[in-house]
Order: structure tokens, then C-alpha cells, then sequence
């Protein structure tokens, strides 16, 4: 354990935080391995909340130019993570959804939907930079929209123990942000629907056995095996690559696949009956719960400030 924590202290020196004012997501440059870092922690609870939307699809931007301007530090990797403990990310802002569901407002729940696919396809296209690898790395709960923005990665990385999965069913909905394109290129459309239906929330090692996970890391290793996988990715990169773009032409993802399932989603949602809100208020209440459970505690991530 302490060989473990000078290494990852070794790693943190050489991380430079990027000046932004964002409030809700956390970014770091790692110069030497051309990796970028950003940390998701949204308030109040761990879930994409409109803010935190926003703030990664600046990211996203940001980093697309430098990738562009030979003048910048380059980036070869990005990794989405996050600094709640024990969570990557509680899924979409169902409080926001009670309200637009509430008023019967289909604008801003597709407005909202729009910018959760903005910011998939963003991570799933690699920023459209073809020598670009998008990393998610899950360490503890990644539910709903979290799962599904942690799928659209191109490596997903998850720590033993951590669970994923697709709640939605429990309050007559399905995940429609994502879900059902990038779980099915995984694992097959058929398999992806039994785990949408399911409900149920599956281990890391489950996942991994399927073909879901790329990479299993061990309890508290999940930053030192995404640069493992590096390390590896770079002994083979031009190959790597060449796989990847074959099978982005094979099995393309299209933008507007995305937006039409988004648009069933939101007339799905405009459907629900008095007791699926309830049950999906019951769900608001836990993630607070986690929440306030989580700040009590000191941030596990290896690269907190």
C-alpha cells in the first residue's frame, strides 16, 4: 500500500491543474503523457445537472483546439472520472425531470436530453480527432446516465466492486440517452435490451465478463490502470487505431440515431402515471441522501486538490 501511495503521489506532481471557472468539473493536464483528466463533482447531487452538461462540453471544446493548434500542449487521451466517492455518476437530474414532467414542458426536456447526447457523442467520437482515445473510468456507482455516458467512451475502465446499471425501468422509463446504441455495439442489441429490462445493477466483473469493461482494476488502482492501458495502447497505437476507425465504419454511431431515440425517450417521459414520479422521487431523495453521505467524507480520487 504505501509503494502504491508514493506512486500515485509521483503521478499527481506531475498533473497540472487547467485555470477555468468551472464549478462542477475539475480538470487536469498531464503534458508528459498527453493525457487530460477531468473530474466530475456536481451539486447538489452526483448527477448531469445542467452546469456540469455545459462545463463538459467546454472541456470538450477546449481540448479539440489544442489538439488543433500545434502551438499547445497536445492531447493524445482524455478520461472522464469523477471525485465523489464511491461514485462516477448517479445519471441524468431526475429533480429536473419531475419539474419539466410537472409543467408539461417538452422543450426543456428535450433541450436537456439534447445536451446529454451533445456530450456523449462528444466522448464517443473521440472530440471527432481521429488520433483521439476517450477514456471513462468508473469507481463506485455509475447508474443511468452515468452508465450510459461511461459506455459511449471508447475504453471503459472500472475498479472491482463498482456497480453499473439501468434503473430506469423501475419507474416505467427506459435510458434513452445513449443506452441502446453504445450497450449494443458492445454486447449485441438482444443482450442490451435483457439488461435495459432488467433494471438491475451488475458488478464490474459481471460487466467484464460479458464485454462490457475493457479493463478490471483493482479497489482503489483505477488511475494507475488507465495508465497501464496507455502504456499498452502505445506499443500498438497506429494498429490500435486503425481497428478502431474500421469498426467506427462497420458499426457507425450516428448523431441522429441518438437524437431519435432521445425524442422517444421525452414523449415516454411525458407519459408517466402519478406512481412512477412517486417511485421516481423516492430515487431524488436517495441520491440526496448519497450526496450529503458523500460529502461527509474526504474525496477518494488519487488527484484531489
Amino acid at each position: 500500500m504505501e509503494n502504491y501511495m508514493a506512486h500515485l503521489q509521483a503521478v499527481h506532481t506531475k498533473l497540472q491543474p487547467q485555470q477555468n471557472a468551472y464549478t462542477q468539473l475539475t480538470t487536469y493536464l498531464d503534458p508528459h503523457s498527453q493525457v487530460a483528466w477531468g473530474y466530475m463533482h456536481a451539486e447538489p447531487r452526483p448527477c448531469f445537472t445542467p452546469t456540469l452538461l455545459r462545463e463538459l462540453l467546454s472541456w470538450g471544446s477546449e481540448m479539440a483546439a489544442m489538439v488543433d493548434d500545434p502551438a499547445q500542449e497536445s492531447v493524445k487521451y482524455f478520461v472522464l472520472a469523477s471525485k465523489v466517492p464511491d461514485t462516477f455518476s448517479l445519471g441524468g437530474d431526475l429533480d429536473l425531470f419531475l419539474r419539466h414532467i410537472a409543467a408539461r414542458d417538452r422543450d426543456a426536456l428535450y433541450r436537456y436530453a439534447v445536451s446529454c447526447i451533445d456530450c456523449s457523442y462528444a466522448v464517443h467520437s473521440h472530440l471527432s480527432r481521429p488520433n483521439v482515445t476517450s477514456i471513462a473510468l468508473v469507481q463506485g456507482q455509475a447508474l443511468g446516465g452515468g452508465f450510459e455516458s461511461a459506455l459511449a467512451a471508447k475504453v471503459l475502465i472500472a475498479e472491482r466492486g463498482a456497480r453499473m446499471g439501468l434503473p430506469e425501468i423501475l419507474f416505467n422509463l427506459f435510458p434513452g440517452m445513449g443506452a441502446m446504441t453504445f450497450l449494443g455495439r458492445r454486447v449485441g442489441h438482444h443482450q442490451a435490451e435483457k439488461i435495459i429490462l432488467s433494471g438491475k445493477l451488475y458488478l464490474a466483473e459481471e460487466l467484464y465478463e460479458m464485454g462490457v469493461v475493457d479493463v478490471l482494476a483493482e479497489p482503489g488502482e483505477g488511475e494507475s490502470a488507465v495508465y497501464g492501458y496507455i502504456r499498452r495502447e502505445e506499443k500498438s497505437r497506429n494498429g490500435i487505431l486503425a481497428v478502431r476507425a474500421a469498426r467506427e465504419i462497420s458499426q457507425p454511431v450516428s448523431y441522429d440515431e441518438l437524437i431519435r431515440i432521445t425524442e422517444v425517450w421525452v414523449d415516454a417521459a411525458l407519459r408517466l402515471e402519478a406512481k412512477d414520479l412517486r417511485m421516481m422521487e423516492r430515487l431524488v431523495s436517495r441520491q440526496t441522501g448519497k450526496a450529503e453521505t458523500a460529502h461527509a467524507v474526504a474525496p477518494s480520487s488519487a488527484f484531489s486538490a
